[in-house]
């Protein structure tokens, strides 16, 4: 009951100080608003930026490990001419041998990819499209998520079936006033009966490949067009996704069987280094999380020191406001007010002040989500909000702490006196 009575005489002494000094209120708390305003600004694009990258490799699918001749973060130029080069394609004879012997794997697909192709209707045509050719379970691995039609068979991907699923633009290209499904597209001269649309995905943040802009066929079909075989200088390589289960932490089981039925298919000697990646779709994002973390850093910095200027504000507050009241805390201490009466009333009054600041920066923060930057979707969490009103409330304690306890040592005789 009293730490109730204290929070609401606190507050209102905090809007008293506002109300009839307002200008040199607002002038003190502009340092703390700043502070925020750079601290949670700068933590809200730097998140934003790490969700929009991440969601820009879903595509990837998510507790999978692709089998490949290239890693995906790339290598040095000495890399790349010594080993990466003479690395053999994934063949179909070892996606097999995976497939028959993996036992940490969920699933286990193969499947390629080639760019810049052309699908036509009659006297209607689209360009640069992107064909994949997937091999059994392909819509497991990847996340497929049709509009209409139904998804490819394991009969129609095994028999190298001439059908295909449509993205969805290609579909709006090819087909602006027709149902697609029953329809036929041609591609590099032979003609695919569709048998689905995918749902529409949107521009992804690093302009990813999206299906929107893509075929899928089965994956003897996509060998009828293109080469993939294992040779060194093949015109396609294909690559196999290896799902993993839940209960794998870190898919650790799952990558170590790989390695060695890998080595094993390969005939590599203990001494020889891999011949092939295995990569992880996380690998790519947390390349760059040390950007993430440097930025982070920054806006803690600049917006450090600006909370430190509007600390010395908040004190400065407190100092006068402790000049002003003097004689109402002697009255208070003569009618039986403790110590820590006094102490807590003007803590909470600097916690509160400086709440204000952090509000206001907060505010700021809010209106620069709602500014457009094009495919950058700029979010303000919970876990940032909390954050800036957790900070805020440090440095509203920090700068209070010694003006209160000057109010709560004063000795009630003297101050009740002061004028």
């Amino acid at each position: 009951m009293l730490t109730i009575r204290l929070i609401f005489e606190s507050l209102g002494f905090a809007f008293k100080a506002l109300k009839s000094n307002l200008l040199r209120t607002i002038l003190s708390l502009l340092g703390v608003t700043i502070g925020i305003f750079s601290i949670i600004a700068v933590l809200t694009l730097v998140d934003s930026l790490e969700k929009n990258i991440r969601d820009s490799f879903n595509f990837l699918g998510s507790n999978v490990i692709y089998v490949g001749k290239w890693p995906f973060t790339g290598g040095s130029g000495r890399d790349w001419w010594k080993d990466y080069v003479k690395r053999p394609n994934v063949a179909y004879s070892e996606y097999k041998f995976l497939k028959a012997n993996m036992k940490t794997a969920k699933t286990v697909s193969i499947y390629a990819a080639a760019g810049n192709i052309t699908a036509k209707v009659k006297n209607s045509s689209i360009n640069q499209l992107n064909l994949r050719g997937a091999g059994q379970d392909f819509d497991q691995i990847f996340e497929m998520n049709l509009e209409k039609g139904r998804y490819l068979t394991n009969d129609e991907i095994e028999g190298g079936r001439n059908i295909v699923i449509l993205g969805y633009e290609v579909a709006n290209s090819l087909f602006p006033k027709d149902d697609p499904i029953g329809q036929q597209v041609k591609i590099k001269n032979l003609k695919f009966n569709v048998v689905g649309v995918l749902k529409r995905e949107g521009e992804s943040f690093l302009g990813t490949p999206s299906n929107d802009f893509g075929c899928i066929i089965p994956y003897e079909s996509f060998r009828k067009l293109y080469q993939t075989g294992t040779g060194r200088w093949s015109e396609l390589g294909s690559s196999v996704g290896l799902k993993g289960f839940d209960t794998d932490i870190g898919l650790v089981e799952l990558e170590n069987e790989a390695r060695g039925l890998m080595r094993v298919k390969r005939g590599l000697k203990p001494i020889q280094k891999d011949n092939f990646a295995l990569n992880r779709p996380e690998a790519i994002a947390n390349a760059i999380g040390s950007v993430f973390d440097v930025l982070s850093v920054a806006g803690w910095i600049i917006g450090g020191f600006s909370m430190l200027v509007g600390g010395f504000g908040i004190a400065n507050i407190m100092f006068v406001s402790v000049k002003e009241r003097t004689s109402i805390i002697g009255l208070q201490k003569s009618l039986g007010a403790k110590n820590y009466f006094i102490l807590f009333q003007f803590l909470f009054e600097s916690i509160f002040l400086s709440l204000i600041g952090g509000l206001a920066g907060l505010i700021l923060v809010w209106l620069l989500t709602l500014v457009p930057f094009g495919s950058l979707q700029v979010i303000l969490s919970i876990k940032n909000i909390v954050l800036g009103l957790g900070v805020s409330s440090v440095i509203g304690l920090v700068a209070g702490i010694v003006p209160a306890a000057m109010a709560a040592r004063l000795d009630p005789v003297i101050a009740i006196r002061a004028t």
